[in-house]
């Protein structure tokens, strides 16, 4: 299979009725690796909106266990991915977040903006670092795959154009991104977290760089420093280069999901009950002993 093969695959696909094949094989084929670092860090773009860090800082999942939460995220997402929304294995990954989030009062329009991320936060990142700029029927079926799971998971008001919910994504930043301290204790977890996949004589200068992948507005509302100004060139630009390297090589014959390796928290393999805060699991295995 040449490097353009799949492209031209998922080009001949319906961006609605085939979403979950399209996302299927980019999240698996055409772009793991990215999919995977955007979604990091749209997940710590959420970090930036008062009312959502102080949710995550009063449940201490991110004082405690900071990668289990990383984790059970990250495989739930790749599970729904991975098999499609309508799979068993998706259908119970979805019905295991919204029990999760079940036990919370989120509000609505905090959902929205959580969800619009997963959408278009890989599309900037992929734009920018990948080997390849996403095309149009990847654009929209990433919108339509994650308004049908936002649609499963009882999120209301979803816009109902690719346009109106990326506008949505900004106002959204615009009105709801500033510092607050519990903005910047769940920052600080993450960015430990991060640092703590490197040996410990590296992280000094591991820090920075991790700074540097944040925007202004981002290290802003988290109250962290700002890199020095050779890191917020050299960041981007290995990224870049190392997209532009992609091209060299054959497409993948095997799939990469995040739920294909082993990781820190099940390094002997998991099942989907696995996945949730302790007290949950805890409770839910009382209900169904009762």
């Amino acid at each position: 299979m040449s490097r353009y093969d799949r492209l031209r695959q998922i080009q001949q696909l319906d961006p609605i009725k085939d979403c979950c094949q399209i996302v299927h094989l980019m999240s698996g084929y055409e772009f793991p690796w990215d999919i995977t670092r955007s979604l990091e860090i749209a997940l710590f773009r959420t970090y930036c909106v008062p009312s959502i860090s102080a949710l995550l800082d009063k449940t201490g999942e991110f004082r405690h266990r900071t990668q289990k939460r990383y984790d059970d995220t990250g495989l739930l997402v790749a599970e729904i991915m991975k098999w499609g929304y309508d799979s068993d294995r998706g259908r119970a990954a979805i019905v295991r977040m919204n029990n999760i989030h079940g036990k919370f009062k989120i509000a609505n329009e905090d959902f929205l903006y959580v969800l619009s991320t997963f959408i278009y936060e890989p599309i900037r990142w992929i734009d920018r670092f990948g080997w390849r700029k996403m095309c149009e029927t990847e654009r929209l079926a990433s919108y339509y795959f994650w308004r049908e799971v936002g649609e499963r998971m009882q999120i209301q008001n979803i816009p109902k154009t690719y346009e109106e919910f990326e506008l949505y994504n900004l106002n959204y930043e615009r009105e709801n991104f500033r510092y607050s301290d519990t903005n910047r204790r769940v920052g600080e977890a993450t960015r430990d977290l991060f640092l703590s996949w490197f040996p410990s004589f590296l992280r000094w200068a591991i820090e920075p760089a991790v700074y540097a992948m944040l925007d202004e507005t981002m290290r802003s509302a988290f109250g962290f420093p700002d890199p020095p100004q050779l890191l917020k060139s050299a960041v981007p630009m290995i990224l870049k280069i190392r997209g532009q390297g992609l091209r060299l090589f054959p497409s993948k014959k095997q799939p990469a999901f995040y739920t294909d390796f082993p990781n820190i928290s099940y390094p002997n393999g998991y099942q989907l009950e696995d996945l949730g805060p302790p007290h949950m699991l805890e409770s839910l295995k009382q209900n169904q002993d009762g």
